[in-house]
């Protein structure tokens, strides 16, 4: 059954992502406010973000643990369900990628990274300066974003249930907002070493949904321990799709002629990888139910 409850919530929560409903980031923040203040010299302590964390947590562990005792397994599986709701999703991405890619048609490159300087971090906003620079940069992001929300929040559902799944989308939360900057980095830290195994696996998959003879020769040599999961993301989609869709300087020496058109044909080869990706995980998830191993 949970195998069902998460696909019919990954129908859903794309549908609520289309319409641009349901962020859940304002209420991290609010969440957070306890973070604001922090003695001087202690501004890098992360025990009252842990803290905030896990006791939601710890109430959905006993939450489930009742009603499955009380037989209302039922009610169990729809708790399941409104929280992977809340827990997955990157809505606004439609709207910055369709606003990009307009601009980018046009050439207006300052319009471009005006549209979608807020999804990008302090880091890649100054080394943005170049087209080339400025896409990868923003296609990184955007397979981040998606891994993370849905990919990741998926693996540790299927492998420790509703709890660890919340406690996954809280430590990236802390990592993205919470108030203290200082504290931050160990937040990342945890949030890399929680992702370090679903994204080798969706790297794999990114083989095995596109070209895998282009993924052997390229982005099997990301997968090594000491790569960041962003770059091994970039490194497997861009050997895994054609026609240099992640490569916008071997793109433009190609086809200088279609170069308006590379921003909107990039992120349509990026969504439809993705698209394929999760299509391949259900499918796995599919037939290990049928074989019994998950439920």
């Amino acid at each position: 059954m949970p195998f069902f409850i998460l696909l019919l919530a990954y129908a859903c929560r794309r549908s609520l992502d289309g319409a641009n409903r349901l962020e859940m980031d304002s209420v991290w923040r609010h969440g957070f406010k306890w973070g604001a203040r922090a003695p001087s010299g202690r501004e890098s302590q992360s025990w009252l973000g842990v803290l905030i964390i896990t006791l939601p947590a710890l109430v959905l562990v006993g939450l489930d643990f009742t009603l499955r005792a009380a037989s209302l397994t039922l009610l169990s599986f729809a708790a399941d369900f409104l929280m992977l709701l809340l827990l997955m999703g990157v809505p606004g991405w439609k709207g910055h990628l369709t606003a990009y890619t307009e601009a980018w048609r046009r050439g207006d490159m300052q319009a471009a990274w005006h549209h979608v300087k807020d999804c990008l971090s302090f880091h890649d906003r100054g080394a943005a300066a170049e087209p080339e620079a400025l896409h990868l940069s923003l296609s990184r992001r955007f397979m981040m974003a998606v891994f993370e929300r849905y990919f990741l929040i998926m693996f540790w559902y299927l492998v420790g249930g509703i709890a660890v799944a919340f406690l996954v989308r809280g430590v990236l939360a802390l990592r993205d907002q919470w108030p203290q900057a200082a504290a931050r980095p160990g937040f990342a830290s945890a949030a890399s070493l929680l992702a370090w195994v679903p994204v080798r696996l969706l790297s794999f998959t990114f083989g095995l949904a596109g070209d895998l003879s282009g993924w052997l020769k390229g982005g099997r040599r990301s997968m090594s321990a000491s790569v960041a999961p962003e770059d091994v993301l970039l490194n497997g989609a861009n050997s895994a799709l054609t026609g240099y869709a992640l490569d916008p300087g071997r793109f433009a020496s190609v086809h200088p002629d279609q170069w308006p058109a590379f921003g909107a044909r990039s992120f349509a080869a990026i969504r439809d990888l993705l698209n394929r990706s999760m299509l391949v995980w259900i499918c796995v998830l599919a037939l290990l139910v049928i074989a019994g191993i998950i439920r």
